[in-house]
């Protein structure tokens, strides 16, 4: 069980909705199924997909789709919204919040559904395909295209990637990603980290640092800087093993056609 202090922000969050409604929701008839402690706890045809905020949406179930697993906790005074709890075995978890009905006009969609902390559940599935980190946008595409144009990456002046064959990923709301060859980089520069990060719309990743050596400022290690994919989602399958560098952080540029593209900027920047 979490404690006092972290199951108030999922107590915030209904508020919060109620108060403020969603920023956007869209029914699906994707079949929708969590799994937790290897029973499927909830499965439906009836999903939401809601937005608390602008970035991407999360799923919200309908209560009758859970099993008898899922209990009630001790309420917050407000019959529109409480926090709930799933037992399976010897598991628990409390990252459950659950609205009531008679909500106005603009929480409808959220009546007598169900918010479960996607991190809680050991997986979640659209049909028969297991999703990762949160369910993906339906107004976001990604799409990788190759490119013979001539492509060059410096990190600090030094030539670390030169290729005439890479890979183009332009994903929404985002700047366009080039992917390289393992082969086109220059291998004495890059170093294995144990960093990885998830993506639900490409998967696992993992990271190199780019490591310039001594210079007149000391070492030139550059942490994280470069990612690739061992074993992408289907759609981006042609990106396994290729590499792209952070293209907004300082001392890198990517040149493409012999042209310097302009820096992006971003969180990450």
């Amino acid at each position: 069980m979490t404690s006092p202090s972290a199951k108030s922000d999922l107590l915030k969050l209904g508020k919060s909705l109620l108060e403020n409604g969603p920023v956007k929701t869209l029914a699906t008839p994707r079949r929708v199924r969590i799994l937790f402690n290897n029973v499927y706890v909830a499965d439906t045809t009836s999903a939401v997909y809601v937005w608390e905020h602008e970035y991407y949406p999360y799923y919200y179930l309908p209560i009758e789709s859970f099993t008898s697993n899922l209990r009630s906790l001790p309420g917050n005074g407000n019959p529109q919204y409480w926090t709930a709890a799933l037992h399976v075995g010897s598991r628990t978890t409390d990252r459950i919040l659950v609205f009531g009905d008679a909500l106005s006009p603009s929480c409808k969609p959220l009546e007598k559904m169900v918010r479960v902390e996607f991190a809680a559940a050991d997986v979640w599935f659209e049909e028969d395909v297991p999703i990762y980190v949160h369910p993906k946008d339906p107004f976001r595409r990604v799409d990788v295209l190759h490119s013979s144009r001539p492509l060059e990456i410096r990190v600090d002046g030094h030539l670390v990637a030169q290729t005439n064959s890479s890979y183009h990923l332009y994903e929404t709301g985002l700047p366009c990603r080039f992917y390289v060859p393992a082969t086109a980089a220059a291998r004495d520069t890059l170093r294995e980290s144990e960093t990885t990060t998830a993506c639900p719309y490409k998967g696992v990743a993992n990271y190199y640092h780019v490591d310039l050596g001594g210079g007149e400022g000391g070492e030139r290690r550059y942490d994280d800087l470069v990612w690739y994919y061992k074993t992408p989602t289907l759609e981006c399958a042609s990106i396994a093993g290729c590499l792209c560098f952070y293209h907004e952080k300082d001392g890198v540029e990517v040149k493409l056609d012999g042209e310097v593209l302009q820096r992006p900027k971003t969180h990450w920047s």
